[in-house]
């Protein structure tokens, strides 16, 4: 595969960036796409993972068959069986109709699951029976039909974690992982950040018919130094609205903080090398200092931030539970950072830092976070008019994971 092929790719599909992470994965997909192999597409969400499967799609023999991306995570429980693989007439209130499912209009072409990690355990174990040997049944019918489809799956969950807890099948997950493509994140491919922001400020110059915006030297090291925990898209937004509300289209330190998740650069994690490009284990050992450190610091933050009044019981959708912020967890967590933290600092620093930890250690912790979750709930549905997919997508979490919290603490008049 030569780097002529990938340009081409890259500027077909419109990928910018030149890191050489991107181009492996780049030139993975056009190695496996003349076949007819299942691929798992796994990185954070933001990276541009919805690329790929078109890119294998378009390369493969079924390029002149159906493509069909389908978001798991924005279809209702109830109803996902019936998408995926249709239904019959009267099988359910509403099945007025027979209805084809995607798996039988995707036949002979590419189905994209997107948020894969997103299924529910049922539909997984129909999913796996696809896998296996093309067979599904429509809801509400005993007839066996065939499909011939190529399946590209993505997520930006844990797949290992789910499966530890019970939420996603280790079988299916190894049908899945035939093939395996991680999407970078765009703090490991530092050279691609300006070059992405350059291409963002002009496509926005051009839409809203402005001068381009630039960096000055100062802010373009921030911009490089930022972790970027939305990776593309958070860079992409974040570059659309200074090119909306900034009247100097020079953009300076004070600016760019402004619109950035951590305004303060002493904040910014320790990522990136120094100018020397040379790496010595005294170097790696302060950035993972560094990292551990900022662990720590964003638990106890946290804990700040949950309400006293919270009981032990509840569970939260967004990803936080009780035990996340129980004081046995807490003191685990700080007990396992500072053994990492005194092998990796033996001096004074590691001493001074196992002092802070004791410190913090004494503080009470809160307890729960189910009267939180509704609040927080019922404050992004009155941020969006009552509109639930803005409301899911601002609360980082599925529609269907939405639609079943409201109907758990009874909000549906909200």
């Amino acid at each position: 595969m030569n780097s002529t092929d990938i340009q081409s790719v890259k500027q077909r599909f419109g990928i910018i960036g030149n890191s050489p992470l991107l181009h492996r994965e780049i030139e993975k997909a056009l190695l496996i796409a003349p076949t007819d192999l299942t691929v798992l597409i796994t990185g954070e969400s933001g990276v541009g993972k919805e690329a790929f499967p078109q890119i294998i799609h378009q390369n493969s023999s079924r390029k002149h068959g159906s493509y069909i991306a389908v978001n798991c995570g924005a279809i209702p429980e109830g109803t996902i069986d019936s998408e995926l693989f249709g239904h019959e007439k009267g099988s359910f209130t509403g099945a007025l109709s027979d209805r084809k499912g995607y798996f039988e209009v995707a036949d002979k072409g590419t189905i994209f699951l997107d948020e894969v990690g997103e299924l529910p355990m049922a539909t997984q174990a129909r999913l796996l029976r696809v896998l296996e040997n093309g067979e599904f049944i429509k809801v509400g019918s005993s007839k066996v039909l065939k499909t011939d489809v190529r399946v590209v799956a993505a997520t930006n969950v844990d797949l290992w974690r789910a499966i530890r807890h019970g939420k996603f099948r280790e079988d299916l997950y190894y049908r899945l992982n035939t093939v395996p493509i991680t999407i970078p994140a765009l703090r490991e491919r530092r050279d691609d950040i300006y070059l992405l922001f350059r291409k963002f400020a002009s496509d926005f110059a051009d839409k809203y018919h402005t001068p381009a915006l630039q960096l000055s030297n100062e802010a373009k090291i921030i911009l490089l130094k930022y972790r970027w925990p939305g990776n593309v898209r958070e860079l992409k937004n974040i570059t659309e609205r200074m090119s909306i509300f900034e009247q100097d289209r020079e953009i300076s330190v004070e600016h760019l903080k402004t619109y950035l998740s951590v305004p303060d650069l002493e904040q910014l994690p320790a990522i990136i090398p120094q100018e020397s490009d040379a790496t010595s284990f005294a170097n790696e050992r302060e950035i993972l200092y560094k990292i551990l450190y900022d662990m720590r610091k964003d638990i106890h933050d946290l804990k700040k931030l949950v309400p006293e009044w919270v009981n032990n019981s509840g569970s939260s959708t967004f990803g936080i539970t009780p035990a996340m912020i129980h004081e046995d967890f807490v003191s685990q967590h700080d007990d396992a950072v500072l053994s990492v933290a005194s092998r990796l600092h033996p001096e004074e620093e590691s001493v001074q830092y196992a002092d802070e930890v004791r410190e913090e250690k004494e503080l009470e912790r809160p307890r729960s976070l189910e009267e939180v979750e509704r609040e927080l709930i019922i404050q992004s549905l009155a941020r969006h008019n009552g509109k639930r997919r803005n409301a899911a997508q601002d609360l980082k979490i599925s529609e269907r994971t939405l639609y079943r919290k409201i109907k758990e603490y009874e909000l549906e008049d909200v």
